[in-house]
């Protein structure tokens, strides 16, 4: 087995000792796991650059990998599940998903949120696959090997893109402060840096004497491997890119192996191998936002749910607010946290259902390797509409000229929840964050945590009973609930202050060599344009495909997947994506209907008013009551959500009826 070890370096009650139900009291332990896989095996043929790794006296390549895990302190009140959570840039985000638990620094214990997973009886699983992750208290990481060659370390090309929201001279080169790749020699004149005013704009190239690999050290420049300096300095809004040469290359794909040989050590092997869920385990899923909602989409892609014995690893995924992307999981010189749309985050393909690129003349699917094994396990894709006003959303289920409908395979399921936004909401509604992001509308507000719920209690019981979960909720073409962008800008054009992202998103054919997972393009040859399609709206300019909350069935506004940059982090306009240039966590708009009628005239608003909608706030969350009450009928939310769902209802009611009352105020 190629865990060798499960090193637990602690175990300590959680929760202060909390009873969650019949689960009872959880424990949390922390620890390593040791890894020691062979690169011969054909499980493992997909990995980039595995046979460079070194190996040891056997033939095995080791790597080091910290994990966490939440379990019932007696395992036989567990419900003999696990659910994984893929690390998001080494950050645990299920609780905060699926138990709606707040927003916490990585150091902070564990916040159990509404206890949901706990009192479903889960041991939840963390376990590191990413390499890069900066050494910061709580955050987890693994450690893989460099790849080597019989003339030593692999160098090449990298391209690391940035788009600021603040002047400045001097920038890291990596995302979000992990590791970077270094530069190999600071003075290599080979080295371009450009600049473009957004991310399909025209690149201009920075002369070289007007930039350098260096950092500001009490005024003074000094060359530094890890840093670029701009004399003129970056201006915010505008995107940078830097090529050069970096050496050192992590077989970064053995992360993957990592999630997926601990979730198969905690299935199978015996408490004498030193596993804590031995003998309480029959099924496994596993979950992931983001980032690592999109590994996990690579992770079904590349074959992985089975390990080097043949043994299913997962029986269920639930890859979140991934759209159709990958990412930079499994490559040379890979960038795991990078967002640009021109890198191996943005390649075909998209669908699960193999297709024909018409274009290049390529057939894939991502679930083709997994198919050709006749077991695929049960999958359910959960989005918002910021996938796809990012260019990629509707690749998933359309093919590749935008024309018609993918039939999906019996086993998926693709769930949007219409009007929410790639961001967890926060209220009440704000414009600009910690972080400064700065958007022309506030915030979406849709808290759609109650359909995650609900979609992992209906996967559970698919993969359990056999059970089929509800139907599908996307936007189709067939009838009518998909439109270009452009289809959409009457509607929201006619509401006064707003318009549609200039430029908008878009994603491209890239070419980066026979292999992309061993780039010898870079950066990568640019094609044609995919299609890019959304859902379409009604006359509030809410939208009509995907499951819809009661705030959108019956509204105080208008709900978006997209905001634009605020003219003051520079940008204006374009959309709004707090992960930097090309991508990002998109932010949505929850943009007000007028408070009263006078209002409403006066600003030209085609879409009524709050008091010509509703009579009162009584009969408003009777209104909200009965379309929850839908939802949970059609098993898309769950009978415990009732009450926050008219909780969070009555909140944006009372905000916004301040509003009618400071209107009416000073009418008079």
């Amino acid at each position: 087995m190629p865990v060798t070890k499960m090193e637990i370096k602690s175990r300590t009650s959680y929760a202060n000792g909390q009873v969650f139900g019949y689960a009872g009291a959880y424990e949390q332990l922390d620890g390593v796991f040791h890894f020691a896989v062979d690169p011969k095996n054909a499980a493992n043929e997909t990995i980039a650059d595995l046979e460079l790794a070194p190996t040891d006296s056997d033939g095995l390549v080791r790597f080091l990998s910290d994990f966490r895990i939440l379990q019932p302190v007696d395992p036989k009140l567990g419900n003999r599940r696990i659910l994984m959570d893929v690390p998001n840039r080494g950050k645990q985000l299920a609780i905060r998903n699926i138990n709606s638990g707040p927003d916490q620094s990585p150091d902070a214990p564990i916040d159990p949120g509404n206890g949901f997973l706990m009192r479903e009886g889960y041991s939840i699983v963390w376990c590191a696959w990413q390499h890069d992750v900066p050494d910061v208290p709580g955050m987890l990481r693994v450690d893989v090997p460099d790849a080597v060659t019989p003339d030593g370390p692999v160098s090449g090309k990298i391209v690391v893109t940035f788009q600021l929201n603040a002047p400045s001279q001097v920038e890291f080169l990596s995302s979000r402060n992990h590791r970077a790749y270094t530069a190999s020699d600071v003075s290599e004149q080979a080295a371009v840096m450009t600049v473009q005013e957004h991310e399909d704009g025209p690149e201009q190239i920075i002369p070289r004497d007007q930039w350098s690999f260096a950092r500001l050290e009490n005024g003074q420049l000094v060359p530094d491997s890890s840093h670029v300096h701009l004399t003129t300095g970056f201006e915010p809004g505008k995107v940078y890119q830097v090529i050069y040469t970096t050496t050192g290359a992590p077989v970064v794909g053995l992360g993957m192996l990592a999630t997926r040989d601990s979730a198969v050590f905690l299935q199978h092997a015996s408490s004498g191998d030193g596993n804590p869920l031995a003998g309480s385990i029959d099924h496994s899923y596993t979950f992931g936002v983001s980032q690592s909602g999109r590994y996990l989409r690579l992770f079904l892609y590349l074959g992985l749910n089975f390990d080097e014995e043949g043994r299913k690893v997962f029986d269920g995924f639930m890859p979140h607010v991934a759209g159709g992307k990958m990412g930079e999981f499994n490559n040379r010189f890979a960038q795991p946290s990078s967002q640009a749309t021109r890198s191996g985050n943005s390649l075909f393909p998209f669908s699960d259902t193999a297709q024909t690129d018409p274009e290049t003349g390529l057939t894939d699917g991502l679930l083709s390797r997994l198919s050709a094994r006749g077991d695929l396990p049960k999958v359910m894709y959960t989005h918002t509409p910021s996938e796809y006003w990012a260019g990629h959303g509707s690749l998933m289920h359309t093919d590749l000229t935008g024309s018609r409908d993918l039939d999906l395979p019996d086993e998926v399921r693709i769930y949007i929840f219409a009007g929410s936004q790639h961001a967890l909401p926060t209220f009440p509604p704000e414009d600009n964050d910690a972080d400064g992001f700065h958007g022309q509308h506030s915030f979406s507000v849709v808290d759609y945590r109650g359909l995650l719920r609900a979609a992992l209690s209906n996967l559970d019981r698919w993969v359990t009973t056999g059970e089929a979960p509800p139907p599908s909720q996307y936007p189709r073409i067939d009838d009518g609930t998909t439109v270009p962008p452009q289809g959409v800008a009457g509607a929201f054009e006619s509401i006064p202050g707003v318009k549609l992202p200039n430029p908008m998103r878009r994603f491209t054919r890239l070419d980066f060599g026979p292999d992309p997972r061993v780039p010898t393009k870079t950066p990568a040859v640019i094609g044609k344009v995919f299609p890019h399609l959304v859902s379409a709206v009604d006359g509030d300019a809410n939208e009509v495909a995907g499951i819809s909350m009661p705030l959108i069935t019956v509204p105080l506004a208008t709900h978006t997947g997209w905001n634009l940059r605020h003219e003051d982090i520079g940008g204006g306009g374009q959309v709004l994506s707090t992960g930097g240039a090309s991508g990002g966590t998109l932010r949505g708009s929850t943009i007000p209907f007028a408070a009263t009628r006078k209002e409403r005239e006066s600003s030209g608003d085609p879409r009524l008013s709050i008091e010509e909608r509703y009579t009162s706030k009584e009969q408003y969350l009777e209104l909200v009551k009965q379309a929850a009450k839908e939802k949970v009928g059609q098993r898309y939310l769950l009978e415990e959500d009732l009450e926050p769902v008219l909780e969070q209802a009555a909140q944006l009611y009372d905000y916004l009826a301040s509003h009618v009352a400071e209107t009416q105020a000073a009418a008079d």
